[in-house]
């Protein structure tokens, strides 16, 4: 048994959005090419076509952005087989559409990701997040970053639970080639050379596969989930206001949490696979 965890990053040039998340989706191994073959027929359930082909490509920070909602609401709600129809004409004709095909569009993108949000819980998949402040000091040196080592702990956590054999596969969106360098550097001697890394490599597997995210159906999951919790959901100590227009699709992200509970202090804690943090530095830094 083998759980794939698809990770991709919101918010990491902390310019415009409010938080920086890491964020993955677990798949078991059983259930990947099931979903991916759901979420590619819903896609012709909402766009009429492959919204992914040619230059189009699935990227949370294009299809949920506020411009989307203004243009969702312009228009009453079209019945499924109308938007679908309006929706494909927008997408073929592109600068030509008209404001019936735009507000097609907008609403389709909208219900498309509440359904894949919903086939993500139909499929038993489990999101985990990092969630970082923007203004969180950062590491100086060459060690790997906490937003990472608490998203691989939950996902040891949530794998130790299922069973001792079961095997955990990291798999990032590409990144640019000295930074996946350093990534995998950074990965290797955490779980090489510091006691709890070590022991999490018993089931996290620590090198880690680098995938282009418009080829890959799992990494688009995850890039929803990281852009939805940056600006949609508040847990903790998320202080800075949400979008309210997210509000129904980070309902259905917190679905998606796994929680479980670990012994400390001769007490058990309840852990949830999110974890906001407002430190990046490791102890002997701060």
């Amino acid at each position: 048994m083998s759980f794939f965890l698809f990770i991709d990053e919101s918010g990491q040039d902390r310019r415009s959005s409010p938080y920086e998340v890491l964020a993955g989706i677990a798949i078991e191994d059983r259930d990947l090419w099931n979903l991916i073959t759901a979420i590619q027929k819903a896609e012709i359930e909402y766009f009429g076509r492959r919204y992914s082909k040619e230059q189009h490509e699935l990227k949370a920070k294009k299809i949920l952005k506020s411009k989307v909602f203004r243009h969702a609401v312009q228009l009453p709600p079209f019945a499924p087989e109308q938007r679908r129809e309006l929706a494909q004409q927008c997408l073929d004709e592109g600068a030509r559409a008209g404001r019936n095909q735009l507000t097609a569009l907008a609403q389709a993108k909208i219900e498309f990701v509440k359904q894949v949000l919903l086939l993500c819980a139909r499929f038993r998949c489990k999101a985990f997040a990092s969630i970082t402040s923007r203004i969180a000091p950062r590491p100086q040196g060459n060690f790997l970053r906490k937003d990472y080592a608490f998203l691989f702990e939950r996902f040891f956590y949530f794998l130790e639970d299922i069973s001792p054999e079961a095997l955990g596969l990291i798999v990032f969106d590409e990144l640019e080639r000295s930074q996946s360098h350093l990534l995998v550097d950074q990965m290797a001697r955490y779980f090489r050379d510091t006691a709890k890394g070590r022991m999490r490599s018993g089931q996290v597997i620590p090198e880690p596969f680098f995938v282009h995210s418009d080829l890959t159906t799992a990494i688009q999951i995850a890039d929803l989930l990281a852009y939805i919790i940056a600006w949609g959901v508040q847990i903790g100590e998320m202080s800075i206001p949400s979008r309210p227009e997210l509000e129904e699709l980070a309902n259905l992200v917190l679905t998606l949490r796994y929680r479980t509970t670990r012994e400390s202090d001769h007490q058990n804690h309840i852990v949830w696979s999110f974890k906001t943090i407002d430190d990046l530095r490791p102890r002997d830094e701060r």
